[in-house]
């Protein structure tokens, strides 16, 4: 795209957003995403980077701005960034993933234009196509409250982002070429903390202040555990909910989730360690940083803290003891506790089974038996044309089949306005964490064994903490609420990346048919075309 069309889209879509949603400010932000060369575990590997930094640029915005991001693609294949947690109000058009938007091309760009309307909280955003995110290209998202809106807690001395999970020396393209060929990744070779594996990150500190932490697991395939030796952990935030301000020693990280901590220096002065350690693995793997006190008289005592390993009963009751603050308020001005999720009529129930099937000789992963083929045309853009025979709604069934696997372009139909209850039922050995696009939902219950409809008399309908990605332990299953209220083509998937990218995930159309721009934002005058879509014309904004 040229830089005079660039500019004309750029200005016609933040046109579009001020009439829309008023005079809220705008962020501009310009990517250029490249390789480069980078040494996290020691050995040289081909990254990706934004701007030439790994991890990617920092987001900071506050509630209801707007953000234009620019990307460029300056890789030789197509690429794509999804925003963790970003709900896109009204605009799945903007989501990033392959459903939903077309790749941008090696040497174009496409300019994202997002809304992080009544939202607050600790995000990330990261690589969708292929399988980029074991490359880098990754980066956390602050959404601060508005100066007219209360916040639960003194302002902090600083805040910093802490993006950690797990690591592979072999290339991303190498990863892939795995799974492609039908088989399973191997155990991972290290922890990262923001690029690092051992004390490559220093956190300085006054002490008798306090200071907030924004940790969120990046990692591909295993649960973490966080901690700080000899520092409590205030738990303020769990992406985007203001929580029950409990106190922890360490904290449970499941893939694709976000936590915000308080963490006072009222120790010795001296370096501490920040930890961060595997969970539920035969081998537990270990990444640290450094916590340094400004007036540090001393260097670290003793060896890194030790953590949790493969206690699954305490990670639930962990689990468990999250908690809703009901008296705070949320990003707008009524609190959020006035929003009675359990009254609230469920409309519909789905059960989600995953399961890991051979299909065709090869390792695949499965949800409801169904195992995810990526269509020709993504699919908002062939909904949106009416191009037919690119997918089927009903695509994949509201209950377990308890048959045998196969390959699908899964998507399930929802109506907008209504409310759902979601149980994520688990069979097997390993933990699970899944993600839903453009919701929250409300964690109402998680247990161990099989689910029935009796377990209800034991859900949370009052305080449970209401966010995007939760876990299922092994042999468990967890239920969830979820108010259908963002129309748009939206993405169900295992944060698993391995198991994302070999068919656990699938898309909610949610639709309505008013077919209004208080419902859904008309397709963006820059969106790319591709597939069966290629050549057809949008319609004026």
């Amino acid at each position: 795209m040229s830089g005079k069309k660039s500019l004309w889209s750029l200005l016609v879509l933040a046109l579009l957003m001020s009439c829309t949603n008023g005079e809220s400010p705008y962020r501009f932000y310009d990517w250029n995403v490249t390789y480069g060369d980078i040494y996290p575990l020691g050995v040289k590997q081909r990254g990706i980077l934004i701007n030439g930094q790994f991890p990617g640029p920092q987001i900071e915005s506050v509630t209801n701005d707007n953000l234009i991001i620019s990307v460029f693609n300056s890789l030789d294949e197509p690429f794509l960034i999804s925003w963790n947690g970003v709900q896109q109000r009204r605009n799945s058009w903007q989501d990033g993933v392959y459903g939903t938007n077309c790749p941008i091309p090696p040497g174009q760009n496409f300019t994202y234009v997002l809304q992080v309307k009544d939202q607050i909280g600790s995000y990330f955003y990261f690589p969708s196509l292929a399988f980029h995110k074991a490359a880098g290209g990754f980066g956390g998202i602050t959404i601060l409250s508005r100066s007219v809106i209360p916040v639960p807690f003194p302002p902090p001395a600083g805040d910093f982002t802490i993006l950690a999970g797990d690591w592979f020396k072999q290339n991303h393209t190498d990863l892939k070429a795995i799974l492609d060929g039908g088989h399973d990744l191997p155990f991972p070779d290290g922890l990262l903390i923001n690029g690092h594996e051992s004390n490559g990150n220093t956190f300085t500190v006054d002490q008798g202040k306090t200071y907030r932490f924004r940790i969120s697991n990046v990692g591909l395939t295993t649960s973490i555990n966080f901690r700080i030796q000899g520092h409590k952990m205030l738990l303020v935030e769990v992406e985007g909910t203001h929580m029950l301000q409990n106190t922890y020693d360490s904290l449970d990280i499941h893939l694709g989730q976000s936590y915000s901590v308080l963490v006072t220096a009222d120790q010795p002065a001296q370096d501490y360690y920040i930890v961060v350690s595997m969970r539920f693995t035969p081998q537990v793997l270990t990444a640290t940083s450094i916590l340094h006190y400004s007036n540090s008289a001393g260097s670290f005592s003793g060896p890194p803290p030790g953590g949790p390993t493969i206690q699954v009963d305490w990670s639930l009751e962990q689990s468990r003891s999250l908690r809703r603050n009901l008296t705070a308020s949320g990003p707008r001005p009524n609190p959020q506790g006035s929003y009675h999720y359990g009254l609230i009529n469920v409309t519909r129930t789905i059960r989600l089974a995953n399961s890991a099937p051979i299909i065709d000789g090869k390792q695949r992963y499965a949800v409801n038996s169904v195992s995810f083929i990526p269509a020709d045309t993504p699919l908002k853009l062939a909904d949106y044309f009416k191009i037919s025979r690119v997918f089927s709604l009903g695509s994949i069934p509201d209950n377990p089949t308890g048959g045998g696997g196969y390959l699908q372009t899964a998507i399930m139909a929802a109506d907008f306005r209504g409310y759902a209850e979601l149980v994520f039922e688990n069979a097997e050995d390993s933990v699970q964490s899944w993600h839903i696009d453009g919701h929250n939902f409300f964690v109402v219950g998680m247990d161990g064994g099989q689910w029935s409809p009796d377990r209800r008399l034991n859900y949370n309908l009052r305080d449970t903490v209401s966010r995007c990605t939760v876990q299922v332990y092994p042999k468990s299953w967890t239920a969830i609420y979820m108010p259908l209220d963002n129309v748009g083509m939206w993405n169900i998937r295992s944060e698993n990346w391995a198991r994302q990218y070999l068919g656990q995930q699938f898309y909610l159309r949610v639709y309505s048919p008013a077919n209004s721009w208080r419902d859904e934002y008309p397709i963006p005058k820059n969106a790319l075309l591709c597939g069966r879509a290629t050549g057809r014309r949008t319609r004026p904004l």
